[in-house]
């Protein structure tokens, strides 16, 4: 697999090896030790979560508080989406800082979001299936929502009118926001 880095410390995009030939493909989603040689990190994944979705959902910006705080590892296996995530760490350099990334069953990338990220998606596909492992598991008490169409945190949504939940259109405005996030506790 290769592992490439991103402008915030502790985001990398994994590309898995994919070996196709006309009967289909085999790929390793997954490999401890190489991401451990990479990253010089190892994380222990609890709870592997799924989703399904129609196209046009977007789901997020979640994230945890501690010491229930999560860092996920994210993929599609199904369709596509803008997978998007927030710097919440007050100290990193990036603090407050998008990046947005495409997940797709065709490209097969992965996000490793540390923890101390919001992080949300948006489907660009229908029947969009989207996995992801987290090293913690989920704490309703103590999850937190951003709102996803924050002017302040300028995060550009390819469809105008996306379908949100009513809890996630309810999130915490950026400018409200006191993190309890930093780069050592990522």
């Amino acid at each position: 697999m290769r592992i490439e880095p991103t402008k915030i410390e502790g985001v990398h995009i994994i590309h898995p090896v994919v070996h196709g030939d006309e009967r289909g493909y085999f790929m390793e989603s997954f490999h401890a030790a190489q991401m451990f040689e990479s990253l010089g990190k190892k994380h222990e994944w609890v709870q592997d979560n799924e989703s399904s979705s129609q196209q046009g959902v977007l789901r997020g910006l979640h994230y945890q508080i501690p010491p229930m705080a999560q860092a996920k590892l994210v993929r599609v296996s199904r369709g596509a989406v803008l997978d998007v995530i927030v710097d919440l760490r007050k100290d990193s350099r990036t603090y407050g800082q998008s990046l947005s990334v495409e997940l797709s069953a065709k490209n097969k990338a992965q996000l490793l979001v540390p923890r101390g990220m919001a992080h949300g998606f948006l489907t660009l596909e229908p029947d969009t299936i989207f996995c992801y492992k987290c090293d913690q598991y989920y704490s309703a008490e103590n999850e937190r929502v951003l709102h996803w169409k924050d002017s302040d945190l300028n995060i550009s949504w390819p469809i105008k009118d996306p379908m949100v939940s009513a809890k996630d259109q309810q999130g915490e405005a950026w400018k409200d926001f006191d993190s309890p996030f930093t780069l050592s506790n990522s």
